[in-house]
């Protein structure tokens, strides 16, 4: 490996960060290069279950792609920046475009386990940012438009031809690891959320100090703590998860694949 080019020449346009549910989606990537995350300067290891730590570059459609095969949480060390590297790497190599994935739970009775939401927004419930320890005016990034609306309304548009029911909301981040108790769901409903999990918010913000646009997607695995029957655990999510992967990929795709940038 050239330590002038890690990526030995492939010059990706859009990234993919995969969360759990999503990991087939590397398995769909024409002319494939893998690069372990040990092998790339500031790649974190990740250490949950679903999550493997590699780099898979190549081509989905006429887009080439750099796919992140797991991320490091902020649950799992405490920090929020742990992507910088990865992120700021990517950049500096032209990337324009990060394209997010992750499991949740639902706050809507209108979207099932096993479909898929949209992000329009977010709410850092964490209050937590991966810029502290940043300098210069560049940290105050503006999230208005944290989830690119003309990106947005094309993967809309996508979903719509493939006939896959795509929801949009507000996704609400918290650090975990623990699941929410009922009374934090009604907090985060009263909030506005749609959906709640773990991860996708830090990421987001490092990406647009990167100057990157943003879209991410949502496979929801469960009903949020006490909204439905069922005992929450990470196995659960797991399960539902890969049961849901295919309809989820064969949409990641097709959007990846659609995207006019």
């Amino acid at each position: 490996m050239s330590s002038g080019d890690p990526f030995r020449g492939r010059r990706p346009r859009i990234a993919v960060l995969l969360g759990s549910g999503w990991a087939p989606l590397a398995q769909r990537v024409a002319d494939p290069l893998c690069l372990p995350y040990a092998e790339l300067p500031g790649f974190p290891a990740t250490g949950i279950a679903g999550h493997r730590s590699e780099l898979v570059l190549g081509r989905i459609g006429p887009h080439q792609v750099a796919v992140l095969c797991g991320r490091r949480h902020a649950y799992e060390g405490g920090d929020t920046a742990a992507m910088k590297g990865a992120i700021t790497m990517l950049a500096a190599a032209g990337v324009e475009l990060l394209v997010q994935t992750n499991a949740a739970g639902s706050l809507d009775e209108a979207m099932q386990p096993g479909e898929l939401m949209m992000l329009g927004d977010h709410l850092n419930l964490v209050q937590q940012s991966p810029l502290v320890g940043e300098s210069g005016s560049a940290r105050f990034v503006d999230m208005r438009d944290a989830y690119d609306p003309a990106l947005r309304a094309q993967a809309q548009g996508i979903a719509r031809r493939a006939g896959i029911t795509l929801h949009e909301g507000v996704y609400a981040w918290v650090l975990g690891p623990q699941f929410e108790t009922p009374a934090e769901i009604r907090m985060l409903q009263t909030l506005g959320a749609q959906a709640v999990g773990m991860s996708t918010v830090p990421e987001t913000i490092l990406a647009r100090h990167a100057g990157l646009r943003v879209l991410a997607f949502s496979l929801l695995t469960n009903m949020g703590c006490g909204l439905g029957a069922e005992a929450l655990s990470h196995a659960h999510t797991l399960a539902v998860a890969n049961d849901a992967a295919p309809r989820a990929v064969a949409l990641l795709e097709a959007v990846i694949a659609g995207l006019e940038l």
